[in-house]
């Protein structure tokens, strides 16, 4: 369908090497777009399973433990003529502890990489397609804990609470530009950072037991929610945060 038709857009992805980035990467590649995945993870499966479904993707290291590096590879790419249609803000990472005992180092690499990089890359990906005269998606990654306050994350639901803030005043600023800024807040889904979650037997099954649709959520779940919000049938959607969470947050 042509409004979900991607086709001619370059979209980056950050933390695309697996997961729920890995998932929208390939979305987005199916609907016809070229997609960036960045990361500080070898990128080879993303790009090597969009390639063999026909896609096209090429791979960019990214590492944004140091907050301002996404904004230097997008002022690089803007040098280089190769202009950014779609932002998908996908990176993260989640540190464990009581609130009463969680350190310093660990609150700052979460906010750093979860909330700063977000705000720096975001950034930078508006003042590029201004210069160009264009405008954009930007689609963030928040979260359930963009609603509520988890446990044992303390760093994790500041941030995310954060991007959720971030997305309304960015939309607020730059939707008179067309530039569509808005996010995907994914229920209890099957990644590397919920591995612990899926690890303690009586917790995962109390999730299970709260989620209407019966089960935890797959990666590819996420994908067409990215595609829809970076595609022309989201042209009027500004500052929307869509749960895709199984009913959780309807409960």
């Amino acid at each position: 369908m042509s409004l979900f038709d991607l086709s001619g857009r370059r979209a980056l992805v950050t933390g695309a090497n697996t997961g729920i980035g890995q998932a929208i990467g390939l979305a987005l590649a199916e609907a016809g777009a070229h997609v960036v995945c960045a990361g500080r993870s070898s990128m080879d499966d993303t790009v090597g399973r969009i390639r063999a479904s026909g896609g096209s993707a090429e791979p960019l290291a990214l590492d944004l433990a140091d907050p301002a590096a996404g904004a230097r590879l997008v002022e690089e790419v803007a040098r280089a003529g190769e202009g950014l249609d779609i932002l998908v803000n996908n990176a993260g990472i989640i540190r464990r502890a009581e609130a009463v005992d969680f350190a310093e180092a660990d609150w700052d690499d979460v906010i750093d990489v979860n909330l700063k990089a977000v705000f720096l890359l975001s950034q930078a990906f508006a003042r590029a397609a201004f210069d160009r005269g264009a405008g954009g998606r930007i689609v963030n990654i928040a979260s359930l804990l963009s609603f509520q306050g988890g446990i044992r994350v303390s760093s994790y639901t500041a941030a995310k609470h954060g991007v959720l803030g971030l997305t309304r005043i960015l939309a607020c600023e730059w939707a008179a530009r067309g530039l569509n800024v808005n996010a995907i807040a994914p229920g209890y889904v099957a990644t590397a950072n919920t591995k612990a979650l899926r690890e303690d037997k009586q917790r995962y099954q109390a999730i299970v037991d709260r989620i209407p649709a019966g089960r935890w959520g797959e990666p590819s779940d996420l994908g067409g929610a990215a595609v829809f919000l970076a595609s022309g049938a989201a042209r009027y959607v500004h500052g929307a945060v869509l749960p895709v969470d199984g009913g959780w947050l309807a409960r």
